[in-house]
């Protein structure tokens, strides 16, 4: 649903270590709250089991990745663990156009390009409630191999003092908390000044065409 008090949306970047539970919560928040739109990212990596191109991720190989690269098409993109991942320009732009709100789940490294680029950028960082709760996150998705894990954790170390710059940061210790949490941040800002002043045009401006004519009268 399209908010009449809103020219352009806000894009919100979601960032978090592997196994902080940043895809539930983005998924969660664009089925509670309205006039959100996630913003598919491109990889180079392969597609897991169950994912659907065009959904999840646009999977394509390096050739196709560097042409996009190479052209400036990309708002952001990054190496992660060996694969590329990148953000069109064109894509966050036809959602903020409409009076939508980009929601971008990006790596920090993604984060900090689209703050640089883009500095009224929302950026909310997602941390797990301790360190062991995180590596035991990681082991119960049976997802990677002992390697792969200890990998993610070194790369944590990393991620969770660079999160320390984002706009806002949310603790999850319990899903329900966090998404929540996540969605008072996304309803904070939309009641800000900025997104705010065209209900005050439209008010005073109705006030005063009734002022006037209850003089003329």
């Amino acid at each position: 649903m399209r908010r009449e008090s809103v020219e352009r949306g806000d894009i919100f970047v979601i960032s978090a270590p592997s196994g902080s539970g940043k895809t539930t919560i983005c998924r969660e928040l664009l089925s509670r709250v309205e006039g959100l739109s996630l913003s598919v990212s491109c990889t180079t990596r392969e597609r897991r089991q169950g994912e659907k191109d065009g959904v999840d991720y646009y999977f394509m190989d390096e050739v196709k990745f560097g042409k996009i690269a190479d052209s400036n098409e990309f708002l952001e993109s990054a190496s992660v663990y060996g694969r590329r991942y990148g953000t069109s320009r064109r894509a966050v732009e036809a959602i903020v156009s409409k009076g939508l709100d980009a929601v971008l789940e990006i790596d920090v490294q993604g984060g900090a390009s689209v703050k640089a680029a883009v500095p009224e950028a929302v950026l909310v960082g997602i941390l797990p409630p301790d360190w062991e709760t995180l590596r035991k996150r990681l082991f119960a998705r049976g997802r990677d191999d002992r390697e792969e894990i200890e990998r993610r954790l070194a790369a944590a170390q990393r991620e969770i003092r660079e999160l320390g710059r984002y706009d806002y940061l949310v603790v999850n210790d319990d899903l329900e908390t966090a998404v929540r949490q996540v969605e008072w941040i996304v309803r904070a800002r939309r009641l800000r000044r900025e997104r705010t002043t065209g209900v005050i045009g439209r008010i005073l401006g109705r006030g005063g065409e009734e002022k006037d004519g209850s003089s003329n009268g």
